[in-house]
């Protein structure tokens, strides 16, 4: 537009922030000074989540574990609100619902609370789905290993629980993205962190952000063998059709955090025996599509994104494709909550301008 009007507010810096560095051109992910790479696969998720909370909140303990987990067991008590219709929801919304009974609050009790409800709150939705009763937390075990034990009723193994570590940890930051802005917004109002994570979670659940893992494994299995990749692809791009798992509207070259979790994903299958020919499939699936987007869309730069290897990895640790955008918000909400803080220590209401373009005044009738 000739006002200079950037669509998406493309390009518009909206905020200083210490938490994380977005490269799209080189195709890097920095969380607090490291190179997410880094911190995938090697720092657990409770250690992620204090570097992002670190200088906000001032009773942070130095290890976040037993906070974390005694946090588990409070938003357990959430669980007493979940009937039949509400289970019989989208994952996302259900969990949403009762994370909304939550209280208001800006202190660190409320924070680790948010933390802990996602990872409690979807399991219970997804095991009265199921018509199976939910399962009560353990304070005791790791984040991610107590995830798996109430999703599935059964002890997560060590690799299981390290490669779950890895998406969380992964997933945690990620600049001002569309669930982050939302967040930064309404926590600019002083509505609270509660406020600010609903909003983040409501942000999250669309489909052009958190929502599309999901779709990748549709594709994976529709695609069916590595010979019929190929014919498959071509035909999904003749017809117009997105191919999930690919391009992405910040990086101009591969996202690093594919590169992670893709990693995060061979040493889970490393101690399987039965995920070595998913994994091959999956990588051979990459290797058409990327070659594909090269002949057909030269000029756009199209890599393999986040998605592609979430859907992998999610779904070799046996959880749903339709609660991939709640365990996604397992990991944000760590980011949501150090924006929403820091957003606060600013004290400055977000409140950006629009130009009008409808009718001139008008006499009324």
């Amino acid at each position: 537009m000739s006002d200079g009007l950037a669509q998406g507010l493309e390009g518009v810096i909206a905020a200083h922030t210490v938490l994380s560095d977005v490269d799209g051109a080189h195709g890097r992910l920095v969380i607090r000074g490291y190179a997410v790479e880094d911190l995938a696969g090697h720092t657990p998720f409770e250690q992620a989540a204090h570097l992002l909370f670190d200088g906000f909140f001032d009773d942070l303990p130095a290890d976040l574990a037993p906070a974390l987990g005694a946090a588990r067991v409070r938003a357990f008590a959430e669980v007493g609100a979940l009937d039949e219709g509400l289970a019989r929801r989208d994952p996302v919304e259900a969990m949403r619902a009762l994370l909304a009974r939550l209280p208001d609050g800006d202190d660190l009790a409320t924070a680790l609370l948010l933390l802990a409800a996602p990872a409690v709150l979807t399991p219970a939705v997804l095991r009265v789905a199921a018509g199976q009763a939910p399962v009560a937390p353990d304070p005791a075990l790791s984040h991610a290993a107590d995830i798996l034990r109430m999703t599935r009723g059964q002890p997560a193994t060590e690799a299981e629980a390290r490669a779950l570590d890895a998406y969380l940890v992964t997933v945690c930051d990620h600049g001002l993205n569309a669930s982050t802005f939302a967040a930064r917004v309404i926590a600019s109002t002083r509505a609270g962190l509660t406020s600010a994570v609903l909003g983040g979670i409501s942000a999250l659940k669309g489909p052009l952000h958190g929502g599309a893992p999901g779709p990748v494994i549709d594709m994976l299995d529709a695609i069916g063998t590595p010979e019929n990749a190929r014919p498959w692809l071509e035909q999904a791009l003749a017809r117009g059709d997105r191919l999930m798992g690919f391009g992405h509207r910040i990086y101009r070259v591969r996202d690093p955090r594919a590169d992670a979790l893709k990693a995060a994903v061979r040493r889970l299958s490393g101690a399987s025996g039965t995920l070595p020919g998913r994994v091959a499939f999956a990588e051979a699936v990459e290797q058409a599509a990327l070659q594909i987007l090269r002949e057909r869309k030269p000029d756009r730069p199209l890599d393999t994104n986040v998605e592609f290897y979430t859907a992998l990895l999610l779904e070799a640790l046996g959880l749903p494709p339709a609660s991939f955008t709640c365990v996604f918000a397992m990991g944000r909400t760590a980011g949501w909550i150090a924006h929403a803080r820091e957003q606060l220590a600013g004290g400055k209401l977000i409140r950006p301008q629009s130009v009008y373009v409808g009718p001139g005044v008008r006499q009324a009738a």
